[in-house]
């Protein structure tokens, strides 16, 4: 037997028509410019920021998948594709033989470096500059909720 699903109300349905519109339309511009500017996708930048700015250059396999919130295979698959491009590397764990090292390279590092004073300009023209900082600040904390209730819900 199925339960009556319960439809979002006319407001709450607006409410995450735009959210969701905003952010797809951000994401998208943002994933062009990094590739314009860059060269890099989206997926490329985001695996080079995440481990230079959380890990030191360098994270364990796992560890990066889950911060990025990408499944072992899209991982996978992303890393070989950057380490044929000299971007990052992946180095055996020697603490545990089943795990692994993904290290950002010379040359990730400096495609970093290169690309990230650009991307900011544009999340500053895109994004930050179209709010105020008492909207900034809400919007952080509307945000920083929604990711709490989300670590409480199953997947």
């Amino acid at each position: 037997m199925n339960a009556t699903p319960r439809w979002l109300t006319s407001e709450q349905n607006a409410a995450w028509d735009s959210f969701i519109r905003m952010q797809e339309r951000l994401i998208g511009r943002l994933s062009r410019r990094v590739h314009v500017d860059s060269g890099m996708s989206a997926s490329d930048y985001l695996v080079l920021a995440r481990l230079t700015e959380t890990g030191g250059g360098r994270m364990r396999f796992m560890d990066l998948a889950k911060l990025v919130e990408w499944e072992k295979s899209r991982m996978s698959h992303q890393v070989a594709r950057m380490a044929k491009r000299g971007l990052v590397a992946k180095e055996e764990c020697p603490d545990d033989g089943r795990g692994a090292f993904i290290v950002a390279t010379p040359a990730g590092c400096k495609a970093i470096e290169d690309a990230a004073p650009l991307h900011v300009a544009h999340v500053r023209r895109l994004f930050i500059n179209a709010l105020t900082q008492e909207e900034l600040d809400t919007l952080a904390r509307i945000s920083n909720r929604v990711l709490a209730h989300m670590e409480k819900q199953p997947d």
